[in-house]
């Protein structure tokens, strides 16, 4: 979670810096070209669940690069991975939001969680924002 929130916080830690800019921007920008990102679409929609279209990949993790295809849910530059039982985190600097997932579900395609946990946090920062 603390990794999560330095990332969300352009690279800084309880005040002190962890990450250059420059090394967060290059973390959380898609390196892959269109050829590239149709042969790893599944991967790249891993941690948010979903399809992958919209998705990038960055160092480490996927990027969303437009949120059409994920239902408008997002912004673009969100970071995000998930792992084995259905665990999973991103982060969305624009809306100063960092979520970690944690669970014990295997396999990770058992239940809908992510998208579901992705699309519920999404709506409470739109009822908000109304």
């Amino acid at each position: 979670a603390r990794f999560c929130r330095m990332l969300a916080d352009g690279g800084v830690a309880n005040g002190h810096r962890v990450l250059s800019r420059n090394a967060v921007g290059a973390m959380m920008t898609n390196h892959l070209v269109s050829a590239q990102l149709r042969e790893m679409k599944a991967t790249a929609a891993f941690g948010l669940g979903g399809e992958g279209d919209g998705l990038g990949f960055g160092y480490g993790g996927a990027v969303v690069t437009d949120t059409r295809p994920l239902g408008g849910l997002g912004s673009v530059g969100e970071y995000a991975w998930g792992g084995a039982a259905s665990t999973a985190f991103w982060c969305d600097p624009k809306e100063d939001m960092a979520v970690v997932l944690l669970t014990q579900l295997m396999p990770s395609s058992t239940y809908p969680i992510r998208r579901e946990l992705r699309t519920m946090v999404n709506a409470a920062i739109l009822d908000s924002q109304a």
